[in-house]
């Protein structure tokens, strides 16, 4: 079985990097150094069915189904993940814990099967190192103490 497991330290509170990863509009912001996936009908509680939708590419619709399995506000987000054309139900955990002055944040994807799992392992962690390493930390500097964005922000 194939995983993505992706770790960064961020120089913001747990409640500024939890603001971030879901609010539905700061999410498009930090994604979009990736595919640009919005949420459509995303919410941080248990049993909401909720999609992410991007720019389509061939073979691809852009369009992923999703359900919240598990949320403790500001430390963990469990989602299943799905292609809207079926396939493989895998899973998405964000974890958040104090580091220092900042906060730790774990990625990580499992339920990859087979060949075609361990390829796409591959190319969405590449997608998902750039977001974590160059989208969120971008999101983050433009959010003031309180987690709201700063009026010069775009």
């Amino acid at each position: 079985m194939s995983a993505i497991h992706i770790v960064r330290d961020y120089p913001h509170s747990p409640q500024k990097v939890w603001r971030a990863v879901t609010d539905p509009e700061l999410i498009p912001r930090w994604t979009a150094t990736g595919a640009g996936a919005r949420p459509e009908g995303f919410a941080t509680t248990v049993g909401t069915t909720f999609k992410f939708v991007a720019k389509p590419k061939p073979g691809w619709s852009g369009v992923v189904v999703c359900e919240v399995l598990e949320v403790c506000e500001p430390s963990l987000l469990r989602y299943s993940w799905q292609d809207e054309s079926g396939g493989e139900v895998t899973e998405v955990a964000y974890r958040l814990e104090p580091h220092g002055t900042g906060t730790r944040f774990t990625y990580d994807h499992t339920g990859f099967t087979g060949a075609g799992g361990f390829f796409m392992a591959k190319i969405l962690g590449t997608v998902r190192t750039k977001m974590l390493t160059k989208g969120l930390p971008a999101v983050l500097n433009d959010l003031d103490d309180q987690g709201n964005l700063r009026p010069e922000s775009p």
